[in-house]
């Protein structure tokens, strides 16, 4: 039983991000790193996927939505992707890429000292698209959670990009945010897992890492992108407001 994971979310292809979370002392320390999806929809897919390949049997890799569609767009079964920058991310890929991506799971259960099993997933346990937000309210989760184990007390997920932790119905439920494309502030975000749960950010030069994309990357636009999602232009309050629709909660637009 590892007495602590790192866990790392919402990468999307964001090499300068990534870099500074592995450099991370508790992260590098960490008997285990578990990826919660989408890690290669973004400016710098392969890099990522070389980097974290690297990393060998120390990383538990979990598929999110935008991993299953870069698969899917290069492979032919659909033809298109919603996010601007997957099109071209896509077609970045190798070969050896998408068999790791087309054959990643969408959960991992994996024991942690201190709380146990834990269920970790990208957006929920049975959706990699599902949205769940920290003011879910408590039938919500009773619905998203309701089929899991009782012996998981802690469920960790991903894709909404901002960081909380709460209980719902007894169960601890953890977003470490995103480490490259954050919303509400900047930073890389992740989380550290054992004994108990601690959401971290790290810090690094962001004009550096746009002008590094800027530089590596042939993605068309990448400027603007870097610029918006590096220095968190989407506020927490614009991300609740066009999640909270998804959410099915009552009254919203």
């Amino acid at each position: 039983m590892p007495n602590r994971v790192a866990v790392l979310s919402d990468i999307h292809g964001v090499l300068p991000a990534l870099e500074a979370v592995l450099a991370e002392p508790d992260v590098a320390d960490a008997e285990r790193i578990v990826l919660t999806g989408d890690i290669a929809a973004g400016p710098q897919p392969g890099e990522v996927l070389d980097l974290l390949s690297g990393l060998g049997d120390r990383v538990g890799w979990i598929g999110g939505n935008a991993d299953r569609e870069l698969v899917e767009y290069r492979r032919g079964q659909r033809d298109e992707i919603p996010d601007p920058i997957a099109p071209w991310a896509a077609g970045q890929l190798r070969e050896d890429h998408l068999d790791l991506l087309g054959s990643l799971p969408r959960t991992l259960t994996l024991p942690v000292s201190g709380l146990g099993r834990v269920l970790f997933c990208h957006a929920t346990p049975r959706d990699d698209e599902e949205v769940v937000l920290v003011d879910s309210r408590l039938d919500r989760w009773k619905d998203v959670l309701g089929g899991l184990d009782t012996g998981i007390r802690t469920v960790v997920c991903g894709h909404t990009h901002m960081p909380f932790v709460r209980l719902a119905h007894g169960r601890l439920v953890v977003n470490p945010g995103s480490v490259g494309m954050p919303y509400g502030r900047s930073g890389a975000h992740w989380a550290l897992l054992g004994p108990g749960v601690e959401l971290r950010t790290t810090h690094f030069d962001l004009d550096a890492a746009a002008a590094r994309l800027g530089r590596d990357s042939s993605c068309p636009g990448i400027t603007e992108w870097a610029d918006y999602f590096l220095h968190a232009r989407a506020t927490d309050a614009d991300a609740l407001a066009t999640f909270a629709p998804r959410d099915g909660r009552e009254g919203a637009p």
